[in-house]
């Protein structure tokens, strides 16, 4: 990426932003047009391509602005208050959805990183994935008692495993069309994680928790 464009004024880039996350929530990769995500942001292909070189460069980008604006959202000063690893991935979750609610193209396109598998740009975006995937536990849970967990159980697998039923739960829905409902997706997520404390906590917390 060219960084004359990190010198424009927010404004301008969120212009850009916006106009990218649209138009690649709204196609594929492949037939994402980079006419319409200038033609949205303003200005011309040539500054577009000026900027960024190509369109691989330019999803990449979006990309890693949508993983910064959640991370930066999410990270708030009650999130730093929680010392329960369930709690805090419940409110974690919670925090996630309402961003994606209020931003319909972010949802799709995060949806669409996550699960196009043969988009041309799968292989980077797999690998950067599975970098943000392995940072999380020591970000978001640096403050979490531990002592709380059986000495067999590994909370890094467990975050692995909550993602893997959560993202695999909004796929089915965006493959039967359906409406995505926070209520719905809080309601489904509490049950899974009282179902894994259950498994991972020692006894005596659990009867805290009760």
């Amino acid at each position: 990426m060219n960084e004359k464009f990190l010198e424009l004024p927010e404004e301008k880039q969120l212009r850009v932003i916006n106009a990218a996350m649209e138009v690649f929530a709204r196609n594929d990769y492949k037939h994402a047009v980079t006419d319409d995500i200038a033609s949205k942001a303003g200005i011309s292909k040539g500054l577009l391509f000026y900027y960024f070189n190509n369109k691989k460069n330019l999803y990449m980008h979006v990309f890693h602005y949508t993983m910064g604006i959640m991370r930066k959202q999410i990270l708030d000063a009650k999130f730093q208050e929680i010392d329960d690893f369930f709690e805090l991935i419940e409110y974690a979750s919670y925090r996630k959805c309402v961003i994606l609610e209020k931003n319909p193209y972010l949802m799709d396109f995060t949806m669409k990183c996550i699960f196009g598998d043969k988009e041309n740009v799968s292989p980077e975006l797999q690998k950067d994935i599975s970098q943000e995937t392995a940072t999380i536990y020591s970000v978001y849970f640096k403050n979490i008692n531990l002592n709380k967990f059986r000495d067999d159980i590994s909370p890094e697998y467990l975050i692995r495993m909550l993602t893997w039923i959560s993202e695999g739960y909004v796929l089915e829905k965006k493959m039967q069309g359906k409406e995505l409902v926070i209520d719905e997706i809080m309601t489904n997520f509490k049950k899974w994680s009282q179902y894994f404390r259950k498994i991972a906590y020692k006894e005596e917390y659990l009867n805290e928790s009760n």
